[in-house]
């Protein structure tokens, strides 16, 4: 097996490392790492995925992850990539969110019998003296090397309060505790936290006197420069009440071709030997290996059954062509459309009296929630973006009838190229 350090690499999760000696490290020695998880809401969402993924496969190779739930920073917000303060968040907001987030990162990771741990800094960071704190730790940070790191510099145009300036003295003690209490000897994170993840490797070697590591990865976007999980119904979440297992996939399944290799190597635990081979791939193939992305994505956040059921209602609703047993042997994607299956798919029943009648388009549109009135449906058709089987319809007073049924004994309805609904006859 490849050192994970190569492995990270290669896949592209590795920005910047304050050492070069961790990659000996990882090679010789099992090591404790960790990486910090900000409970601000019941959910991570997918621009979290980086470093969860990085924890998954630091135990795939051996290594003790720590999934740190910052229910004490998280008190006072971390200003690291941010313009503005956040929200500051009530004690009880932050340990309701912290429940759900522990329950999320077992997904990813196995925390039983001690091969993981799932920590909260609020168990420690809440039990300190402030004066003791400021003389034993406060005491090794130089302002002026606090206010050069990238995190504090740019908010000091829009203003650096003091209680955000304390985060980094925090984050640093975290860091420090967890290498005198659990042996953690690297913190990864967002490219954004390097001057955090330096200041506490400074801490621990001031109070220690021993060497610890850090690694960061890079700030993922997609390739049109959009930040990962934001679509225009809003934020991706990894939790299936907030983001449908469906919805889910549909995300990676609209991913732009040129971020096809990348995402795959990020966001599954394919072999690369497989994943360099979409770079060869063009045309129906590559709708093949997006299909594939999001089947592992899901399989990997929402379980292999409901990864299954929505590439089974993608497959119905976009005329999928079966996954080449070529393309990717190590993927468990069904290689066949086993059934007809649109259950995720939004649909109505209409019998065939009123299809034999006729129904308004702009009725229909508005009915399944493709569009939110008639005003904008009929907006909808005239600007082009109504199908109907596939096919434009630009007429307002278009009618659906029973020539419309398809093969498949329905009538398929789209919105531009991603939004669907199906209308059953009975």
């Amino acid at each position: 097996m490849k050192n994970v350090y190569d492995a990270l690499q290669e896949r592209g999760f590795i920005e910047q490392v304050t050492d070069e000696k961790v990659r000996d490290l990882l090679e010789t020695e099992e090591v404790t790492c960790y990486i910090g998880f900000d409970p601000t809401a019941t959910s991570l969402h997918v621009g979290s995925l980086v470093p969860i993924m990085a924890l998954a496969h630091m135990q795939r190779h051996g290594h003790r992850p720590i999934a740190l739930i910052g229910g004490g920073t998280a008190l006072i917000g971390d200003p690291s990539g941010k313009t503005e303060m956040r929200k500051v968040l009530t004690r009880e907001q932050v340990n309701e969110n912290a429940q759900f987030l522990k329950t999320q990162l077992s997904r990813y990771v196995d925390f039983d019998k001690g091969k993981a741990l799932l920590l909260n800094n609020a168990d420690w960071l809440t039990q300190l003296n402030y004066i003791e704190f400021l003389r034993d730790i406060g005491r090794h940070f130089s302002v002026n090397r606090m206010l050069a790191a990238e995190s504090y510099k740019m908010r000091l145009e829009t203003g650096l309060n003091f209680i955000e300036f304390n985060y980094m003295l925090l984050q640093s003690y975290d860091f420090y505790y967890l290498f005198k209490h659990h042996n953690c000897v690297l913190q990864m994170g967002g490219n954004d936290q390097w001057g955090n993840i330096v200041a506490g490797i400074d801490l621990t070697r001031r109070l220690e006197g021993k060497p610890v590591y850090g690694v960061t990865f890079p700030l993922i976007t997609t390739s049109i420069g959009h930040k990962m999980g934001k679509t225009e119904k809003g934020t991706v979440w990894l939790d299936s009440e907030l983001t449908s297992p469906y919805d889910y996939f549909q995300y990676w399944m609209n991913s732009d071709d040129r971020d096809l290799e990348r995402f795959l190597a990020l966001f599954t635990f394919l072999p690369m030997e497989e994943i360099m081979k979409v770079r060869e791939l063009i045309d129906a193939e590559l709708n093949m290996a997006k299909a594939v992305l999001a089947f592992e994505a899901t399989k990997i956040t929402h379980s292999e059954d409901a990864a299954a059921s929505a590439w089974q209602a993608s497959a119905s609703a976009f005329r999928l062509k079966p996954v080449d047993t070529v393309l990717f042997p190590s993927s468990s994607i069904p290689r066949v459309k086993t059934e007809h299956d649109i259950s995720a798919i939004t649909s109505i029943a209409k019998s065939r009296e009123e299809l034999e009648r006729g129904l308004s388009l702009i009725n229909l549109l508005s009915e399944v929630d493709l569009c939110t009135s008639r005003g904008e449906a009929k907006r909808l058709i005239t600007q082009g973006g109504a199908y109907v089987n596939g096919v434009q319809v630009r007429s307002i007073d278009e009618k659906i009838g029973l020539s419309h049924i398809d093969e498949t004994g329905e009538i398929r309805l789209r919105k531009g190229k991603k939004k669907y609904a199906i209308v059953r006859v009975e």
